[in-house]
């Protein structure tokens, strides 16, 4: 990869479309994925590379959610195991989640290629490699999971945009949080916890807060106060406001 100088005004999306590309080379990404991702990041210019206040408020409640969770899983496809691999783990242990590998274009070898990936940046049990259920509703591959892990879980981390098994999810009862830069996919707007947001910015965040609200000692009532107060229409509605009509520096 070539060095990128911190003070380039774009480098931090160019190092996140080198880790795709790298993703690629090492079977873990798509090619579809690339396309994903500058699909992603034109949404990302828009809304000027930060995190908005609204998707703040929906990082702290997404924490919030997590540990109030009998079973929370994060699932994890090819970009987001490209982009965001060590801190998907980070973000497990600090809830106490489940990590399971889910792909469209699933194949025995990218599904290994996935899991060893993750290995190497802490995990120690990775799901989705028994594929011993599937998601009632959905005729392609993203609907084989493990029964012990996606299909179990009461609260379903779904990073980046997958409408059609969003949708099914929430068909199955499951409280999912999404992690969308587009405010209008069907992803988002079906999300009980919709994160408008770049998920190399928003996954750190959520395992800031969820870290910073244990150690507040926070008691079961003071986090369900926190997701009630989330207004998740509300939150949609300032992204695309933002997007639409936000002033670029």
């Amino acid at each position: 990869m070539t060095e990128i100088p911190d003070d380039h005004p774009r480098a931090q999306s160019l190092r996140t479309r080198h880790r795709i590309e790298e993703g690629v080379e090492k079977g873990i990404t798509s090619k579809q994925g690339l396309i994903a991702q500058g699909r992603g990041e034109a949404y990302d210019y828009l809304l000027g590379e930060q995190t908005t206040p609204s998707a703040e408020r929906a990082e702290r409640a997404a924490a919030a959610q997590l540990l109030l969770a009998d079973h929370p899983v994060l699932s994890v496809n090819g970009n987001v195991a490209a982009l965001v691999p060590a801190e998907m783990v980070e973000l497990a242990e600090a809830v106490d989640a489940d990590i399971e590998v889910n792909l469209f274009n699933r194949t025995e070898e990218r599904m290994a290629a996935i899991a060893d990936h993750l290995r190497e940046h802490g995990a120690t049990d990775v799901k989705g490699l028994a594929a011993d259920a599937r998601i009632p509703g959905l005729e392609h591959e993203r609907a084989k999971v493990d029964e012990d892990g996606i299909y179990d879980a009461d609260v379903v981390v779904v990073p980046l945009e997958d409408g059609d098994r969003a949708e099914a999810l929430a068909e199955m009862g499951k409280t999912e949080i999404v992690v969308d830069l587009n405010p209008m996919s069907r992803s988002a707007q079906t999300a009980a916890i919709p994160i408008v947001d770049n998920i190399v910015r928003a996954v750190p965040n959520v395992t800031r807060h969820a870290r910073e609200l244990r150690e507040q000692d926070s008691s079961r009532e003071e986090l369900e106060a926190i997701v009630a107060a989330f207004d998740r229409e509300a939150a949609l509605e300032e992204a695309e406001r933002a997007i639409r009509q936000g002033e670029l520096d």
